[in-house]
């Protein structure tokens, strides 16, 4: 690869990964949005990393696994009740952890 298409490849994927965060901040500064939609768009983070986590806590090996022996699954469940209660993404992350190193640490 050449140094003039290496520098092209960085510049576009710097614009591609940047473009679609600027552009609707510099649309949206010093407006104010309509309260419904604000409401709407404080859901976009959760629904995107449930609809990142939840294939990978569900699914193994194109197989849907409910099975006991799914570690991270059964993980998942005290982790989220903490994230519910809590609000806390550091004890969300700590108890998921814990839970996964006791099961290991058993069996």
């Amino acid at each position: 690869m050449t140094n003039e298409l290496f520098f092209l490849t960085m510049v576009g994927m710097g614009l591609v990964t940047y473009l679609p965060r600027l552009l609707p901040a510099w649309f949206l500064r010093g407006r104010k949005l309509h309260p419904f939609i604000e409401a709407w768009l404080k859901y976009v983070p959760v629904a995107v990393l449930a609809a990142l986590l939840l294939p990978s806590l569900l699914i193994s090996e194109g197989q849907l696994n409910l099975a006991w022996s799914n570690l991270y699954l059964w993980a998942a469940l005290p982790a989220g009740l903490t994230a519910w209660k809590t609000r806390s993404m550091f004890a969300t992350v700590l108890v998921g952890m814990a839970v996964v190193a006791i099961v290991r640490l058993i069996l």
